[in-house]
């Protein structure tokens, strides 16, 4: 190699260099009435405008909660013939399917749950152009029907940029596209675009009040909502498929790990304890014996009670698991719908004193290290198989020999808080109730 040529940059290097710009006219509105025309008839979406987005005239936010992988289509659509720039997980740039697409739609890239400066600063170049951003604040989309609160710095960011804030709010979403299960399950979602903030509201409240009104307008949940809306969902009769990664924990005998779902059956291997479920989402015991929570919404939230009192019984509590290390390619994209490449295995361990990796990574030995004030949550980004972080600015993957990204999660979160972290439940979470 000729010693005074520069180096290849690396994809990472590539992105960093991008400036933002709006959406292509042609090509975005090609691609909104190829949504509209062949996609939301298969999902039966449904729109209820409080406002006319026509009528905003210049740059505004949209805020949009997040319920499943397929929200773009549902978001899109919703604000024509306005051009939207999206803002989405970094990582998603380096899988071949995708990275063309945002490179041409404008996409903007943001590392989750890690403070950057590039998001930020290419929201800015979009709206003093004109355009109009929409993001997700939960950081990722929904991991169990329901919302996680917004991302540390939501209402800083909408109070600096003192432009209209409009809303989409999604229902059905998550039950047509779990992410235990990645098999598309068309029933109906409900759509309805209002407006949460004027400039002159952004104005007269602090970044906490935009912060706690953000968390209150995006909170639902999908499974409490079908049950008045009672919309059948075609499951395929397979409901309960890969159910267990996050109904990990028998609520009757108290055993974790050894629920599984199958078909439309989740059961604990155990001691037999289980349901079936039906096309509504419902949870019906498989017999008078069974002990069952209303929801998977319900039973998600007793095994985070559970975690909470753990970590709260033992000052020293450890979770540790044998996993495997995904990174990200430094020159050629991701293929095959693959979200990382497998470049070691080691022992990973979370405590009050952070997250350790210790293990290999390319054949060398390998060390990690968060503190928990650095991991508010872990990020899922295709389905709850694995979870994924930042470390150093770079992205980790994190596959567990055993089926517990349920409880990893919620051992993490409530570290974080425990150990006084900035992201908080939301405030009438009965998590920490007796």
């Amino acid at each position: 190699m000729d010693p005074m040529r520069k180096p290849k940059p690396t994809l990472q290097e590539r992105l960093a260099r991008r400036h933002i710009r709006k959406p292509p006219a042609l090509i975005y509105l090609l691609l909104a009435q190829i949504w509209k025309w062949f996609m939301l008839p298969k999902y039966n979406v449904h729109y209820t405008y409080k406002i006319d987005p026509k009528d905003y005239k210049g740059p505004y936010i949209v805020i949009s909660n997040h319920a499943s992988r397929v929200d773009y289509l549902y978001t899109g659509v919703a604000f024509l013939p306005h051009r939207l720039n999206y803002v989405a997980g970094y990582n998603e740039f380096f899988r071949s399917h995708l990275r063309g697409v945002f490179h041409i739609l404008q996409v903007i890239p943001k590392k989750n749950f890690t403070p950057e400066i590039y998001a930020i600063r290419e929201i800015a170049r979009v709206l003093r152009t004109g355009g109009r951003i929409i993001l997700f604040p939960e950081g990722m989309s929904s991991i169990s029907g329901t919302n996680q609160p917004a991302a540390v710095g939501t209402g800083k960011l909408l109070k600096h940029f003192k432009v209209p804030v409009l809303m989409s709010h999604i229902e059905g979403g998550y039950l047509t596209n779990t992410k235990y299960c990645l098999d598309d399950r068309p029933g109906r979602v409900d759509v309805t675009i209002s407006e949460l903030f004027k400039p002159e509201d952004l104005a007269g409240m602090t970044e906490s009040e935009i912060q706690l009104a953000v968390d209150q307008a995006i909170k639902h949940d999908d499974y409490d909502w079908n049950k008045t809306a009672r919309v059948p969902y075609d499951g395929h009769g397979e409901f309960a498929k890969n159910m267990h990664n996050l109904l990990y924990w028998c609520p009757k005998c108290g055993h974790e790990f050894t629920m599984k779902g199958v078909g439309n059956v989740i059961r604990c291997a155990h001691c037999g304890n289980g349901a079936t479920v039906n096309d509504y989402y419902d949870l019906i015991p498989l017999d008078a014996s069974c002990v069952i929570p209303e929801t998977p919404v319900k039973w998600i939230n007793l095994e985070r009670r559970n975690a909470y009192r753990a970590i709260n019984a033992d000052p020293q509590y450890v979770l540790s698991e044998k996993v495997k290390l995904g990174v990200m390619p430094e020159y050629d994209v991701l293929k095959d719908l693959k979200t990382s490449e497998i470049a070691g295995e080691g022992i990973l361990t979370i405590s009050r004193l952070g997250l350790t990796y210790e293990g290999t990574k390319g054949g060398e030995p390998c060390l990690l290290h968060l503190s928990t004030d650095q991991l508010p949550t872990w990020g899922m980004c295709t389905d709850v198989s694995f979870f994924t972080t930042y470390i150093d600015g770079l992205y980790y993957e994190f596959y567990p020999k055993r089926e517990s990204t349920g409880k990893w999660l919620h051992i993490t979160e409530e570290l974080h808080r425990i150990n006084g972290g900035k992201w908080k439940n939301f405030p009438d979470a009965d998590t920490y109730r007796s």
